[in-house]
């Protein structure tokens, strides 16, 4: 993937993020837009939308057997968790472990 200008990527070089691991993500919403809900004092209030993602991102781990999930925090127009991918290789080294669905790229990217 090609870093966005003015940014650098903090991704390990040379690491197969389709291993097994514990992994911080965050998703953004389009062109960051606070579609999800708002922020009142120091409380996040979810909208309809916002409810749509807090419950798509707990139902991750029934749809998905080979991943649990820590904490996570649904914002205006992001999301962060911490999704952890279980060992699916059997006790296999890393390189003979199993592809768990996670790709090398973003998946709008050419």
């Amino acid at each position: 993937m090609k870093p966005r200008p003015g940014r650098s990527s903090i991704r390990l070089p040379g690491y197969d993020y389709t291993l097994a691991g514990a992994y911080f993500v965050t998703i953004c919403s389009w062109k960051k837009e606070f579609l999800f809900g708002h922020i009142s004092g120091d409380e996040m209030h979810l909208n309809d939308f916002g409810r749509v993602v807090w419950d798509e991102w707990e139902r991750t781990e029934v749809v998905r057997s080979k991943v649990s999930l820590d904490a996570f925090v649904v914002m205006p127009n992001h999301v962060h968790g911490i999704v952890v991918i279980r060992d699916v290789g059997g006790g296999k080294t890393p390189k003979q472990q199993t592809n768990v669905g996670a790709q090398r790229a973003a998946p709008l990217h050419r």
